[in-house]
């Protein structure tokens, strides 16, 4: 696992991968055996860009009743850097943490990682317990500099580490059902006039997500140094397969790659010797958060291989089959009230004292 290039055992009868293969890292892996089925550059450190939020999902999920509370305050929307997606959160106003959650899945918003990262004790605490909780899955390529995943000087991951992530966080029933989900209400303004809160439709940027058979979901990313990143899962036949890709040669083949690794993997799982496997939580590696009422290197240089979706609505429909709001940037967030509509832009939350370059905005539509 720790060479370079392509590695894959195949036996007799086994299907040759896909020869129009582009990304600089892939791997496709059995989510319940953890054995590796093929891989390319697996522990090659990349920028991760919005996938990164599925480490924060493990890390933070757990922590708040999805049924608590909260008031956003204004502070915790402010002093965002420019340029990512948003769910489109108001100050002043109150949301279900199961409503945050699904603007951190569904519409890749930062200002929705930004106001859990304040409830969870804030942006540099919540990234010191995210680079604690990849080391405890010994997730050795990965350095947190923004919980996100928006471009940091010296933030990356690798295809490894992310599919150690989702096959984590598939493991939380929660966090399986919110990466499924296809289209939510968000709760909106509101209204001067009537004093009524209204809401909009959002929808999830997976482009994969209800289109190939069997997707459960996860996790997609674009921004400017990452590119296009996704992590995948499916299950067919009572077997469940993680893909994931990283940095392909053009933003729509993260998902034309993925799908086809997929069908790959479905059809020779029982027709190639492992070239690997993905390894387990350490051992006491630190301590789980106890749930609350849930249900449940340097960038581009290998790394050493390590020891219920609501009632679907039209406005979610459009959202999930358009670009997410165009141009080079965002991870195409939700869709909100009429006066959001122009934004398509959030703003996303750096580390205490971190400096903030001027980045595109991330965009996983």
């Amino acid at each position: 696992m720790g060479l370079s290039g392509v590695q894959v055992a195949p036996l007799a009868g086994a299907p040759a991968l896909p020869g129009d293969l582009t990304g600089r890292s892939w791997i496709v892996a059995d989510a319940a055996s953890g054995d590796v089925l093929a891989a390319s550059n697996p522990h090659l450190r990349l920028a991760p860009a919005s996938t990164l939020k599925i480490l924060f999902a493990d890390t933070v999920l757990p922590k708040f009743d999805r049924n608590l509370v909260h008031r956003v305050a204004d502070a915790e929307i402010q002093g965002i850097g420019p340029g990512s997606s948003l769910v489109g959160i108001k100050e002043d106003l109150d949301y279900k943490v199961e409503d945050l959650w699904r603007g951190v899945f569904l519409s890749s918003g930062n200002d929705a990682v930004h106001v859990l990262s304040h409830m969870n004790g804030g942006i540099a605490q919540t990234v010191t317990e995210m680079q604690a909780r990849a080391d405890a899955l010994q997730a050795r390529d990965t350095r947190v500099i923004s919980p996100d995943g928006y471009d940091m000087d010296g933030q990356v991951s690798s295809a490894y580490d992310l599919t150690l992530f989702a096959r984590a966080g598939l493991r939380n029933p929660d966090f399986r059902m919110y990466c499924a989900t296809r289209d939510a209400m968000f709760p909106g303004a509101v209204d001067k006039n009537s004093g009524q809160r209204g809401s909009f439709g959002i929808a999830n940027t997976d482009r994969l997500l209800g289109k190939y058979p069997g997707l459960i979901g996860v996790k997609n990313g674009f921004t400017t140094e990452a590119g296009s990143t996704f992590v995948g899962a499916a299950e067919r036949n009572g077997r469940t397969l993680l893909v994931t890709v990283m940095h392909p040669s053009t933003y729509q083949k993260v998902y034309d790659e993925t799908a086809a690794l997929l069908d790959w993997g479905f059809a020779a799982a029982d027709k190639v010797t492992p070239v690997g496997k993905l390894v387990d939580e350490a051992p006491n590696g630190g301590a789980e958060p106890t749930p609350t009422g849930q249900a449940g290197g340097t960038a581009g240089v290998p790394a050493p291989p390590p020891h219920p979706s609501p009632t679907p609505t039209a406005a979610a429909r459009a959202a999930a089959d358009g670009d997410g709001g165009g141009g080079d940037g965002g991870d195409g967030g939700g869709i909100g009230p009429a006066g959001w509509l122009g934004i398509g832009a959030a703003l996303v939350a750096g580390a205490a004292g971190a400096r903030f370059l001027l980045r595109r905005r991330d965009r996983s539509s």
